[in-house]
């Protein structure tokens, strides 16, 4: 249902950050000044068929008005080491970013995913294997409890290993330099260990 995800209070403010009127507003998509108070006082919700126009007039795309989250686009100079890493928590499913985005999967809107250090439990191990580090965590792989993924985040490179169930929570990478690396397990989240370089 659409009234769970979009509400009358992120359309106002939306509208108040363009300093629109509601009137103004309603006059951009076609509606009646009325139809919009409606909506912002909660006597209401818009048409899916109108979705993509108020978004258009608030200049925010359909997932921004949907999730409430309004996304800003930073020239971060592409520096790998500010990558936003999402995952669904229905599917797995996988996204790295540069930046913030607005993404949902499987029907849920997904946050960019903040990184614990890791602890005893999940505890990287690493090993220089000629111009590779192979890399293991000393972690059950059960059905229910497993690593879902490895990466080596670097200021130039994102390297990330898919892992599954049943596997070994290990993989190699080649050797990039400085930067992290990062485990998400699926009861503990996403955790993240700094390496130095060459001969850790």
């Amino acid at each position: 249902m659409l009234d769970n995800y979009i509400t009358g209070s992120v359309i106002k403010h939306l509208r108040e950050q363009k300093n629109m009127t509601q009137a103004e507003l309603a006059e951009k998509i076609d509606v009646s000044p009325k139809t919009i108070s409606k909506w912002e006082t909660a006597k209401g919700f818009p048409d899916i068929s109108l979705l993509e126009p108020l978004a258009g007039a608030l200049s925010v795309s359909v997932m921004e008005l949907m999730s409430g989250n309004t996304v800003i686009n930073r020239n971060v100079s592409a520096n790998m080491l500010r990558s936003k890493i999402y995952a669904c928590p229905i599917c797995g499913n996988i996204i790295h970013s540069t930046g913030e985005m607005a993404l949902s999967c499987c029907g849920v809107n997904l946050s960019s995913l903040e990184a614990d250090e890791t602890d005893e439990t999940h505890q990287i191990i690493i090993e220089q294997v000629e111009d590779e580090y192979f890399i293991s965590v000393r972690h059950d792989m059960t059905k229910t409890h497993y690593i879902s993924f490895l990466a080596y985040i670097t200021s130039d490179k994102f390297q990330l290993v898919k892992l599954y169930p049943e596997g070994n929570a290990e993989c190699r990478f080649n050797i990039r330099g400085a930067g992290y690396l990062y485990l998400y397990c699926n009861h503990h989240g996403l955790m993240k260990q700094k390496i130095n370089g060459i001969n850790q």
